[in-house]
């Protein structure tokens, strides 16, 4: 008997198109398997299993009918289903989503059949998911250490085997972040790739893009075909690719020239010695698929302006997630109703002036065209970095409950170093599972592409993929 949880979206697709069994039966077995690692892992907090099985009686549609998926509880609304976005006071007013998502709806436009959603941290400000208000979720390779986040529970519930695919949301490195430390493949997209509407026209000022956290590279490119393209009223879109994304997976990327580097943007953290490591072994894997690797980076990566413009856009889109809390419940928020470094952020957006934050906005801009010069001059194809500065913590590492509010944040800063830059220039950067730490926790590698130039990321990813497969890994929380 074929154990779905082994197999990729495409694969469980494949049985449904084949007529091997229905969307049904893939169906009540994700929620068998939710139902078998979630009490240990706590990554679904919402479960959807009676909206799953009605959707999975209905005729389907799409590259993936009859697919399971879960998504996270941030990111966009799903019509009559819990929206918390990890807050203890929405989730005691119960509040709802009440219309879905471009996003969510192209996903089951594409024949996803949703059965839950995801635990996140509070608002998605942190690089873990212990919220409060649904306590943590727990990593499938060592139930003591985080997922990482803010797409954690995400992650969890595909690096588990509960499902194949999740979606997953990054402004910072929450998509990289929880792939790198649950072993999963993880591609923030170029800004304006999928549209954030039609709540958002951007979020976090254009830093935010959303996408999925996969097992597979195929996976990875098919979802970005599926839900990628401009919707009425977004603000920008990125040019559509020249061909479909999936057509990527397979393609001889050529010989590539790729700067490596491994030490923090702006000297703004020290890298653990594991995650130097993974990057220059993935340096050695591209050198062995013929491929040109040498220490190189952007120079504008060596300027300090990008935390301070990062904490800016930050601190004042806190503050503005607050203030629509207070519009949900209809009363002013205090500190009791976030957690303590949501009002710390909250507290520190209401001193940005309107001027500083115009000027943080331009800062951002030329900064950006800085970077992105590197790839414009012809020298570079790719940036090879680790995806973190420091393996996954332990729980409780992160978002502490007592002390110093800003501590969570100082504590963060190695698990965002490496990836925060790309959402500021908007350009497409991926965490692959290429590496494992000495106690066996998953270490990701990123690389980073020009703008729009997903295409390439996906050939060499998949090429990478091919040369050293990473489907059969296994944490020891398996569904299987």
């Amino acid at each position: 008997m074929t154990d779905f949880a082994t197999l990729d979206a495409t694969a469980q697709a494949e049985l449904v198109r084949d007529g091997d069994l229905s969307p049904l039966e893939l169906v009540d077995a994700a929620i068998t398997r939710v139902e078998k690692c979630n009490p240990e892992l706590n990554a679904v907090i919402h479960p959807l299993f009676e909206r799953g099985h009605t959707t999975a009686r209905k005729p389907l549609e799409g590259p993936f009918a009859g697919v399971p998926i879960v998504v996270k509880d941030l990111d966009g609304e799903l019509a009559g289903a819990p929206l918390h976005l990890g807050n203890e006071l929405l989730k005691q007013i119960g509040h709802v989503g009440t219309e879905d998502s471009y996003l969510f709806a192209r996903l089951e436009q594409a024949g996803f059949v949703v059965i839950g959603k995801t635990n996140t941290p509070e608002f998605g400000l942190q690089a873990t998911t212990e919220p409060h208000a649904y306590g943590p979720t727990r990593n499938p390779w060592d139930t003591d250490h985080s997922t990482g986040g803010s797409s954690g529970g995400s992650a969890a519930a595909v690096a588990s085997g509960m499902v194949p695919v999740a979606h997953a949301g990054d402004g910072g490195g929450s998509i990289r972040i929880p792939a790198s430390e649950c072993g999963l493949v993880g591609l923030k997209p170029t800004r304006g790739r999928t549209s954030l509407g039609p709540h958002e026209g951007e979020s976090w000022n254009g830093l935010v893009a959303r996408h999925v956290v996969t097992r597979s590279v195929r996976d990875c490119a098919a979802v970005l075909d599926a839900v990628s393209g401009e919707m009425p009223g977004d603000p920008y879109t990125a040019p559509p690719p020249a061909r479909p994304f999936l057509a990527e997976v397979g393609t001889p990327p050529g010989r590539l020239r790729i700067g490596l580097r491994t030490t923090a943007p702006a000297a703004m953290a020290e890298v653990d010695e594991e995650c130097v490591v993974a990057a220059e072994e993935a340096a050695r894997m591209l050198e062995a698929l013929g491929h040109s690797v040498e220490p190189a980076s952007p120079a504008a990566l060596e300027e300090t302006e990008l935390l301070e413009l990062f904490v800016n856009v930050l601190a004042t889109n806190t503050l503005v997630d607050v203030e629509e809390l207070a519009r949900i419940v209809g009363r002013p928020i205090t500190a009791e109703d976030v957690e303590p470094g949501t009002w710390a952020l909250a507290e520190m957006g209401r001193s940005v002036t309107a001027l500083a934050y115009a000027q943080t906005l331009q800062t951002a801009q030329a900064w950006t065209r800085r970077v992105l010069q590197w790839w414009h001059g012809g020298s570079f194809d790719l940036l090879l970095t680790p995806t973190l500065g420091a393996p996954p913590a332990r729980l409780g590492f992160l978002n502490p409950t007592d002390g110093d509010p800003f501590l969570a944040t100082a504590r963060q800063t190695p698990y965002a170093a490496f990836t925060a830059a790309f959402n500021v220039t908007g350009q497409p950067a991926i965490s692959l599972p290429l590496y494992h730490s000495a106690s066996g926790l998953p270490i990701g590698v990123q690389l980073v592409a020009a703008a729009c130039r997903e295409d390439v990321l996906l050939r060499v990813a998949a090429q990478l993929e091919a040369a050293h497969p990473w489907a059969e890994r296994r944490p020891p929380v398996f569904a299987a």
